[in-house]
């Protein structure tokens, strides 16, 4: 472990990436015989006060992942160092393999309060050790592409691109929130490793200090417009509107020289949209698009598009890659049952729903979702679609299942399309959507 570089955290170590008290709590299930069946069940409590919905994502990542935690004697070693555990207990640990159920809401799926994003059925030790890696893995992504689908609300179908490699935290977040961006519905991103690992689109243009880089600006737009045909250039780097005018003046000496776009990063955004499109069109060039940037949110993009502004696509950085307003959801991944009996936290305000659970929606003869019911798992006679899968089987992934999660990006845009509008504003409010209790689960929760 020691000569493993101090950053970046490789699938191999993954065994590892978890809190102290997982472990502590594995051997001592361990000492103590406990060996059956256990079931805890994701979910968060509330939504962000900025957050109508959140959009599910990374639960299959996840429980894929869940099936190939091995600890490899250099991570033994470790442990045994700290002088925390048995030696007998590191031999146990030595065969671990996942050998449980999982079951996820497929990717992309808009979730609410109380409803299960996972539940996972296995022994309690081998259930016990996914919770830090689960919820960190399931945070992330769900954070982030509840954030980006929001800015593909504000967009009106019009492309955004992820521009927020430099500020994220962390690398992992980084490469990981693509996964999330392409989820969402964003249509590129300017992250290399990102976007080629979750397949992107990879987008950019290029930075101020090009433009600086060089003793004239339409020189420079010169040199990068013929190593780059069809490019987009960067024109506020000292005046934007003259910046626009050099591009005009290029094109006019060199009419074999594409530009496909011009890119406005500061200034009134709206005013200088309208000013450069009149210029650009003036010019014979409706074709060159408009593309804005610089400290972007749905807000802002929103606002300028009800100005009828006309840019044609968004760069979207810091906050979107950090999700500014809503960081953070209040994740929970809860014992619900052990030897088959139900188990139900008491704790004020966190009291959990007990039992294997099932999550049905229901929709309207228009396709238009109605509601949410959540079940007991095998519950008979409840109406509606059930969402959660059995992704993983006795250790082993369902191909069929995980499927699912390539059709995610197309399960985004399904799924808005069939939400009632009040779910899909932007400004903060309760959602207008009804979660209910099955009369089994209520049930059963009174009793527990």
């Amino acid at each position: 472990m020691s000569q493993r570089p101090p950053y970046g955290v490789d699938d191999s170590d993954l065994a590892l990436l978890t809190d102290l008290y997982q472990l502590t709590m594995l051997q001592a299930y361990w000492k103590e015989g406990m060996e059956e069946r256990a079931t805890f069940s994701l979910y968060f409590r509330k939504l962000p006060p900025t957050r109508r919905f959140m959009l599910a994502c990374g639960q299959q990542h996840a429980a894929e992942l869940a099936t190939r935690l091995r600890f490899s004697d250099a991570h033994l070693a470790s442990l045994a160092e700290t002088g925390t555990f048995d030696d007998a207990f590191l031999d146990w640990l030595k065969d671990f393999r996942f050998s449980g159920d999982i079951w996820t809401l497929p990717e992309g799926t808009p979730v609410f309060e109380n409803e299960p994003f996972m539940e996972v059925d296995a022994p309690i030790a081998e259930a016990q050790l996914l919770e830090s890696l689960v919820m960190n893995l399931v945070q992330l992504e769900t954070v982030i592409a509840s954030k980006a689908v929001r800015l593909v609300l504000a967009a009106h179908g019009r492309p955004v691109v992820d521009f927020g490699l430099r500020r994220m935290h962390g690398i992992d977040a980084a490469v990981r929130g693509v996964r999330a961006y392409r989820t969402a519905g964003l249509a590129g991103t300017s992250n290399v490793l990102g976007g080629l690992r979750h397949d992107l689109p990879l987008r950019g243009t290029m930075a101020h200090s090009y433009i600086l880089a060089h003793d004239d600006e339409r020189e420079a737009f010169r040199a990068f417009a013929r190593h780059y045909p069809n490019t987009t250039l960067l024109v506020d780097t000292h005046d934007t509107l003259a910046g626009v005018d050099k591009v005009i003046a290029l094109m006019a000496e060199e009419p074999a020289l594409r530009v496909a776009a011009i890119r406005l990063d500061s200034g009134d955004l709206g005013e200088l949209a309208h000013r450069s499109r009149e210029r650009l069109d003036a010019a014979g060039h409706a074709d060159v698009k408009i593309i804005a940037s610089s400290g972007l949110d749905e807000h802002k993009i929103a606002a300028l598009l009800d100005d009828d502004a006309p840019i044609d696509a968004f760069g979207v950085g810091t906050e979107m890659g950090v999700a500014a307003d809503a960081p953070v959801i209040d994740l929970s991944y809860k014992l619900v049952e052990y030897a088959d009996t139900p188990r139900v936290k008491h704790s004020t305000g966190k009291i959990n729903l007990p039992g294997r659970k099932q999550l049905y929606r229901c929709f309207d003869a228009a396709g238009q979702m109605t509601g949410d019911v959540i079940a007991r798992r095998e519950e008979p006679g409840i109406e509606g679609e059930p969402l959660l899968r059995p992704l993983v089987r006795g250790g082993a992934v369902n191909a069929d299942a995980m499927a699912l999660a390539d059709d995610a990006r197309e399960r985004v845009q399904t799924s808005l399309d069939a939400m009632p509008v009040t779910l899909r504003r932007l400004d903060p409010g309760r959602p207008d959507y009804p979660v209910a209790l099955s009369s089994e689960l209520d049930r059963l929760r009174s009793q527990t």
